[in-house]
Formats: C-alpha cells, structure tokens, sequence
C-alpha cells in the first residue's frame, strides 16, 4: 500500500511539472507576448522597450526556469493589467470560487446519493428511469443555458433571488444549483452501481437473514461500501466544478478566479493567466491523487498486492 501511494505521488510530482512547462509555454503560442503586452499602434522601439524589461529577449528555458522558481516560493509576479501582485489578486478573488465549488459539490452529493440509493433499491423500475433520466439531462445541459434560465426564473419573474455578485449566500444559490447539477450524474450512476453491487454481496445477504429490517440493512451495511467511490470521485469533480467557475462566475458576476481569468484572457494579463491555470492544474491533480488513496485504501485487492 505504501509502494502504490509513492507511485501515486511522484506521477502527481510529474504530471505537475509538465503542467508547469505547458502553462508557462501558453504566453508564447499567441505570438510575441512583448507585442501583445504593447496592443496596438506600439512602434518597434516600444516592443523591444517591453521585450528588454519583461526579459522576453532571454532564451525561453532561462525565462521558464527563472518564473518555476518564483512560483514554488508563491511569487507569481505581478498582473500587467491590475498593476498588482497576482497572489495578492488571487487571495482576493480566491474564497469566492471555493466557497461556490463548496456549495455546488455539497448539492451535488445530496441529490445523487439518495437518488442513487433509490435507483439501485428500485432498480429498473420507474425511479430508476426517472433518476437516470435527471441525469443524462444534466450532462447534456449547458452550464450557460441553465444559468440564463435560472435567472430568468427566480430573478426576473419570481425575485426570489439576486441576479450577480457575491456580496451574500443568497448570490451563490443559483450559480451553485448550475454547478452542482452538472456534477450530478456521474455521482448518481456511481453510487446505483454500488449499492446495486452491494445489495446482491453476500455480506447483505447474510444481514438480511438474520432478521434485519430493509433500513437497518440499507443503511447500517449497504451504504458503507457503496458510498466511499462516491466521496472519492467527488472530489475529482470538485476540481471540475473549480475550473468550470469560470463560465459560471462570468454569467452570473461573481468575483472569483474564473471571473478574474476570464478578464485577464481578454486583457493578455499572461502572469495572472499562468497562475490561474497553475493553481487549477494543481488542485485537479492532487485531488486525483486523493482519490486514487482514497480508492487504494477501500480496495482489499490493491492493499494486498502492495
């Protein structure tokens, strides 16, 4: 077990290396980020200006390894846009997007749990359809089209809720409720299929034989086993959730990570974008990582053989 969660983090170390190398690479796939800096109308003098000061004219390996090793002790540098420091814009915006991924994650588990639960206990009958149909359709949602929808609903017509921002948890319900949803189906399938594997395992067989009632079985050992895959794939969707903010946050005005790349894109702020993407790239991977621990440690099979 031990040798399997070495395994498992030094292919994190790796991957986020690469990640790295991939996000520092980006700001040269537009083109000359001296120019792009420098907008429209720059002379040449202006570029080079810009080129000398930034150290654009160094080679690109020296560059890399000069921002790796300010980013490994939190210095980003600071957004040409916002004339800050980026880790000062992101401590800023940062709660704002956990505390959405949070709520979306949280909705996410407890619509899919109980609706798994009831798929597997009535399986192939109508709430099982009805369950699986819930969830193909929020995977073949946009994110986008709920959100408008969603606004449309409980902020225009019912004034149930408030259009943008983030200056309550009322502003996080609706943006939540699109996040979540999304995150949904996969959760749902996942727990059906373990509580229909673990309602047909011998160990509930034995339960039920023993005079148990159906709660007492489905609750007290059924749901033990079913339930674990399931926190373990949440949180690998809630690095999803974490990178799919960014449509959210910019439809529904939050101020948040997504939001503030979305306007860095926009304003070729490349340090901001580099952290961002950083920063996600990093989340998704250590949560896989945790997930794969986490599905090490339920697996009788893989604790064996390691």
């Amino acid at each position: 077990m031990l040798r399997f969660t070495l395994r498992r983090l030094l292919i994190a170390v790796l991957v986020a290396l690469v990640v790295s190398a991939i996000s520092f690479g980006l700001m040269f796939l537009s083109g000359d980020p001296a120019a792009a800096i420098a907008g429209e109308g720059a002379t040449q003098t202006d570029i080079d200006v810009i080129r000398r000061s930034f150290g654009f004219d160094r080679p690109i390996p020296v560059q890399y390894l000069s921002w790796i090793s300010h980013t490994v002790q939190g210095d980003f540098g600071d957004s040409y846009y916002f004339s800050r420091p980026v880790v000062d814009l992101l401590t800023e915006r940062f709660p704002a997007t956990l505390t959405l991924g949070g709520l979306a994650i949280a909705f996410a588990l407890l619509v899919s749990i109980p609706l798994g639960m009831l798929a597997a206990v009535r399986q192939n009958q109508w709430p099982d359809r009805v369950a699986l149909m819930l969830g193909t359709v929020g995977q073949a949602t946009p994110s986008f089209w709920l959100g408008l929808m969603l606004i449309w609903l409980f902020a225009v017509q019912l004034r149930w809720l408030p259009v943008s921002g983030s200056q309550s948890m009322a502003h996080f319900v609706m943006p939540a409720l699109v996040l979540g949803y999304y995150a949904t189906p996969s959760m749902l399938r996942l727990c059906r299929a373990g509580m229909i594997e673990a309602l047909s395992s011998d160990y509930v067989r034995t339960a039920r034989a023993k005079g148990l009632l159906p709660g007492q079985v489905l609750f007290g050992h059924a749901i033990r086993n079913a339930i674990l895959p399931v926190i373990s794939v949440a949180a690998v969707e809630f690095g999803f959730i974490l990178g799919g903010s960014i449509v959210v946050e910019s439809v529904f005005g939050i101020r948040g990570i997504g939001l503030l790349a979305w306007e860095s894109i926009g304003r070729n702020d490349f340090p901001t974008i580099q952290a961002i993407i950083l920063i996600y790239a990093m989340i998704y991977v250590w949560l896989t990582f945790l997930a794969d621990v986490i599905n090490a440690w339920a697996d009788p099979r893989i604790r064996v053989r390691n």
